[in-house]
């Protein structure tokens, strides 16, 4: 008779953190003030205000939108605000710079939310395969929430990880 196959992995403490379960759902959108800037590097106020209020904004509507140029443009602090002023309405979230600064500000919220005691004394694994696009920063940001609380924090899965932490 053959012996029972027993999950350990399964019975013991071990918390398996994965962003996945915290990822909002919504659509991820970048968009460039560049396309609105005289050969893409001078802003001229009339002309600039003017395409902002023909552009269909419409496409960004309950999305998450990374406000970014692309071009070296010295811009007056007021462009981004203003692009961000159309947006705002429509748009789930508007920050300025890259889609991996867009994923810290949706995350950091989140990550701040979370309640350290629950991970008190155990050992986390922070997996590390995930469907979607999210930068290193927000996983920074998770291990810094996390190793005041947490016996031994790992990254990777329970079969294959890579020791973090230990208390």
């Amino acid at each position: 008779m053959a012996d029972k196959i027993v999950n350990r992995v399964a019975q013991s403490a071990l918390i398996t953190f994965d962003l996945e379960d915290y990822y909002p759902q919504g659509k991820r959108c970048s968009l460039d003030i560049s396309q609105w800037l005289e050969e893409g590097v001078l802003l001229r106020e009339k002309d600039f205000r003017n395409a902002l209020n023909a552009f269909d904004f419409s496409p960004y509507k309950n999305c998450y939108v990374a406000l970014e140029c692309s071009t070296d443009a010295l811009l007056p602090a007021w462009a981004p605000l203003l692009v961000t002023a159309h947006l705002q309405p429509i748009a789930k979230k508007v920050v300025w710079g890259t889609l991996a600064a867009l994923e810290m500000a949706i995350f950091t919220p989140i990550i701040a939310q979370l309640k350290g005691e629950d991970f008190a004394g155990k050992p986390v694994i922070i997996k590390g395969c995930t469907h979607h696009f999210i930068p290193q920063s927000v996983y920074v940001a998770l291990l810094q929430k996390l190793q005041p609380y947490a016996k031994r924090l790992m990254y990777g899965e329970a079969c294959s990880s890579v020791p973090l932490v230990k208390k």
